[in-house]
Formats: C-alpha cells, structure tokens, sequence
C-alpha cells in the first residue's frame, strides 16, 4: 500500500520489504464500466477509459477513486468481475430501471451517510501517476468524492506497446481524457455537483488551459507546484524553441539526450531518502526520455499562459518557497523544489486570471504534498484557510488527520 512512512530518517527500505515489487508492470483493462481494485489497497477502485487506438494500440486513461472505509484485496483482480457495488446497482437498473448512480453516490457519501459537498479531480504531472492516500483521506475527510486520473501512456494507463510513455506533441490531446474522466464522475455523482480540480506540475499546466477553454468544468483550481514557464525564464524558452522545433516537425518521438538523473526520484522514495512507495514502471528512477514533440508542446503552452488566461474560478497556487537545482543528489533536496524555478512560477500564475492566490510552503519539494511531513501538513492548512472563503462547505465535516511522525 501507498503510504507516508516516517521520512528524513537516513534508513531506506531494504529490497526485501518493498511491496511494489509484488505489483503487476501494467494494470489490467476493465469492463466498460466496471471498477477493479487497485494496488493502493483497502478504499481504492480504477476503471479504465477507452480513447481509442493510435499507431502504437490501444489507448486509454484511468479514473482512480477512493471510497473511505471500503474493503477490497490490494492488488486489481480479473477485469471480467466488477466489484459487488457495481454489479448490484446494474442489476437495479435492469429490473427496476433505478440510476446506479444513487447507489454509488450513497456509497461514496462522507460520515453519516452525507452526500459529498463535491468532487475532487487530482492530475499528475510528467513521468507520474496518482499514488498519494493521503492526498485522497484529505479531500475524504471534508466531504469529497475523491478521484484521480492517469492520463494516456502514464501510470495505469500506460500499455507494453507504448514506446514513447507520457508521449504527446499536443496537450489539447489530453481534452479527450478529461472530458472522458468528467463524464464518468458525473454519471456517478450527478451533473450539479461543484467539482474542484487538483493539479500537479505538467498536470497544473494542462489543467490551466483546459479550464481557460472549459471554464464550466470545475468551480475552483488547486496548482501543486505547475510547471508554467520553462527552469530561467521565457528567454530560456525561446532559445529552447529555436533548436527543438524544426525536430518535432519531422521527428516528434525524436529522444533528446539530456542529463540522466534520479535526484527527485531519491527524494520521493522509500527505497532512497523519501517517503513513498512508487511503482518501478510507473514512476520509474530516471524519468521517461524527453521526446522534441512533447518538450515542443509544453513550451506551447507556456506561451499561451505567458500571453495570459482568463480562468474564471478561484486558483489556489501551492508551491515550495525555493528552488535548488543540481546534478547530484543531496539532503537539501529534501527541503526545496528541485525541478521548476518557483519564483518564475509564482510571477507566471498571476496571468492565470483574477482570482490567484499563491501560498509559499516553507520546506516543500516540488510535489508538495510529497513533501516531509511538516511542509505536507502547511500545504494542507492552507488550503483549508483558502477554502473557508472560496469552497462553499469546505470543512464542515472534516475529521483530523493524523499526520505521520517526523
């Protein structure tokens, strides 16, 4: 299971008690419709979604959600049989034409059978996928329907015949995903409910000029750290455009030779200096090669954010106080965002719209909410102090979470 250990102890999980090397490299397709078990265990369901096919086979993107309190094997089970929930409420749709959505929602509903206040949609960023239980028990706890999603050739959606994993020469690419993952939470939890998008690093951008086209799908934006402009500034972006482009027009799976280092994976991982269990395939030491076509997009859409949005809807920026960039590991590492310039980030986000608000978290990595567990702990308070004036509800029913020890 997934979980936050006590961090910045100096002793790495030994080989023989790590329990991502009992998880499959790729997770099973399901049923259209149906929720599997996921490896993050007890609570935890996946569900795939079609996209189609393109040169390479099969795409897809996965739907992640958390059912606070469920109980359920830790490792997915044949695709063929639907968790009993889902299968009831077929069942009541065919004899009685009842909307399982009803069942599900009474399902999902917080401490004492409540109805959720609303949803949560959380996206990750490059070279990722959606691992953070306590980012889940977070949101749960206030009254959320909690869910994830992995966008196509990332995480659970990521097949043995996709070469160029977390390729894309488009992020307009990712629309078909969101709107496939909208649409499966609202027949789940009804169209009216306010949804709340959670964004990570290449996720943030992606999120941000999705609601700048889609202002409709969602009520509020959380940034865990976007990437919005490139490590220096628009100048460095500039040169960067002038030598990739002319690649990505004739080669766009073209892999550029960059430095390989596993500097944030050591400080995220249980098996080095951090504090989580991260799947091998999905979240692999050295990040998936930088392909021209993707970098290409990605500075695409820094320029779009760099002439500015219109993003109509309260933004909470998160993002570490300060940026340490180096080729070799150190503990420092620990303690600052080693992968964006959080300065040009935070100058970049007030061109997102008119309701940004930033919050430096003392201490935090580039994930914040990976982070040691005081930084977790000020990431989540503020959001808390955010969301008393901007999510209507926020809250209300929250228990206390138990933060780990550290």
């Amino acid at each position: 299971m997934s979980h936050a250990s006590s961090p910045g102890t100096g002793q790495a999980l030994g080989p023989e008690n790590d329990p991502t090397a009992t998880w499959p490299s790729y997770s099973a397709t399901t049923e259209p419709g149906t929720w599997e078990p996921d490896i993050l265990g007890a609570g935890y369901s996946y569900t795939t979604l079609p996209l189609g096919c393109d040169a390479e086979g099969e795409l897809c993107a996965t739907l992640v959600r958390h059912i606070p309190g469920s109980r359920g094997p830790a490792h997915a089970r044949s695709a063929s049989r639907a968790p009993l929930g889902f299968r009831l409420g077929n069942a009541l749709r065919r004899l009685f034409g009842q909307d399982p959505a009803s069942i599900v929602r009474a399902r999902t509903a917080g401490p004492a059978g409540q109805n959720p206040v609303g949803f949560v949609l959380a996206l990750h960023g490059w070279s990722d996928y959606f691992y953070n239980t306590e980012l889940a028990a977070y949101w749960s706890d206030r009254g959320y329907a909690f869910y994830a999603l992995d966008f196509r050739r990332y995480g659970r959606s990521l097949r043995a015949h996709h070469l160029n994993p977390g390729f894309t020469a488009n992020l307009g690419e990712y629309d078909q995903d969101l709107a496939a993952a909208l649409d499966m939470i609202r027949s789940m939890e009804g169209p009216e409910l306010p949804g709340i998008c959670v964004a990570h690093s290449t996720g943030g951008l992606v999120a941000s000029l999705w609601v700048n086209r889609h202002p409709e799908a969602f009520t509020a934006l959380v940034l865990n750290s976007p990437w919005l402009e490139m490590q220096g500034s628009y100048l460095v972006r500039y040169a960067a455009q002038g030598v990739v482009e002319p690649i990505a027009r004739l080669r766009p799976r073209a892999k550029l030779h960059l430095p390989e280092l596993d500097n944030y994976w050591r400080s995220l991982s249980r098996l080095a200096r951090g504090s989580w269990d991260l799947h091998p395939v999905w979240r692999p030491a050295i990040s998936f090669p930088v392909t021209a076509g993707w970098i290409t997009a990605v500075m695409a859409g820094h320029r779009e954010v760099a002439r500015g949005l219109d993003i109509g809807i309260p933004v909470l920026v998160l993002t570490s106080k300060s940026t340490h960039l180096s080729t070799g590991f150190d503990e420092s590492m620990l303690h600052h965002d080693t992968v964006i310039e959080v300065q040009v980030v935070r100058e970049r986000s007030v061109r997102l719209g008119p309701q940004v608000s930033n919050s430096v978290i003392d201490g935090a990595m580039h994930d914040v909410f990976s982070s040691l567990p005081g930084p977790r702990a000020a990431a989540y308070a503020a959001i808390d102090r955010w969301g008393s004036g901007y999510l209507p509800g926020h809250g209300v029913r929250a228990a206390t979470i138990e933060r780990p020890a550290g």
